[in-house]
């Protein structure tokens, strides 16, 4: 299934996303890997979302990526990105500087700071509302608005 999700989500996205310039992009998927990233790439671009597991099988795990499946159009409306790190033993950066147990779900915020932490799967309907209280999607909210009126 792992390799599989980037996959499918990369292709299905494809279409509704505009070409890579040549320098360093955050990837345009919504899904990826601890192994593929380096935090640095997001910073001021994106929300990351990190779901820590002790496991891929861990039922937690598996619910917390069933839920973000389900709409992910919301999660990209807000510039998200969904990073998984099911391989405690690798001990990645932001593993050690989380120290998550078994499962956790980490909100962080564009400027790389974190948002908000959760020891239990959490819906989009309620990852959304606590994106939408941040004050600096609360400017970008604003900042759409303006251009909407503008045209």
């Amino acid at each position: 299934m792992k390799p599989i999700l980037p996959l499918v989500l990369a292709c299905f996205f494809a279409t509704g996303t505009a070409a890579q310039t040549a320098e360093a992009e955050p990837p345009k998927t919504l899904f990826t890997t601890m192994e593929e990233v380096d935090l640095n790439q997001f910073k001021w671009k994106n929300r990351p979302i990190v779901v820590f597991s002790d496991s891929e099988n861990n039922p937690a795990f598996i619910e917390q990526m069933r839920l973000l499946e389900e709409r992910p159009g919301e999660l990209l409306e807000r510039d998200v990105v969904v990073i998984t790190d099911t391989d405690p033993d690798a001990q990645s950066d932001l593993r050690r500087r989380l120290r998550p147990r078994e499962f956790m779900l980490v909100i962080l915020g564009k400027d790389g700071e974190v948002k908000l932490r959760k020891p239990f799967p959490w819906d989009v309907r309620e990852i959304t509302r606590s994106i939408d209280k941040m004050p600096m999607r609360q400017r970008e909210i604003r900042e759409q608005k303006e251009r909407a009126i503008t045209r």
